[in-house]
Formats: structure tokens, C-alpha cells, sequence
């Protein structure tokens, strides 16, 4: 292998915005990251059906729809 050539890779927490946390490995230059959805509160994992939208797009769609 390379020398020099790979990223730092250690330990950070993970925090979802559900509250959840836990430490992962990765090659993210922080000791913390901040993330909106996890395992605890995917719609795959749960088996509820949840929508999640940052920047609005549901409601436009529905707005132009006619709902």
C-alpha cells in the first residue's frame, strides 16, 4: 500500500435527530455528526410510514396537484 495517500479513519458519536446516538468509525473530520434519520427511526426498520422533507417539496406537490 501507499503511504500518505489514505484518510484519517477513528472514531466519532453519531447523533440522529430523534435523540439516538452511537459511535461509528469514519473518515469524517469532526468528532461529532449530526444526522436527520437512523435505524431507530427509518420507515424500513419501524414499519411506520414517516415522511421526511427539508426543503418543502410534499407540499408543493400537493399544491400543485389540487389536494
Amino acid at each position: 500500500m501507499k503511504e500518505n495517500i489514505h484518510p484519517n479513519y477513528h472514531q466519532i458519536k453519531v447523533t440522529c435527530a430523534c435523540g439516538n446516538t452511537f459511535i461509528t468509525g469514519s473518515t469524517y473530520e469532526g468528532e461529532e455528526m449530526k444526522i436527520d434519520i437512523c435505524n431507530k427511526c427509518h420507515p424500513f426498520f419501524t414499519g411506520k410510514q414517516k415522511i421526511v422533507d427539508t426543503s418543502g417539496r410534499v407540499e408543493r406537490f400537493n399544491k400543485r396537484i389540487g389536494k
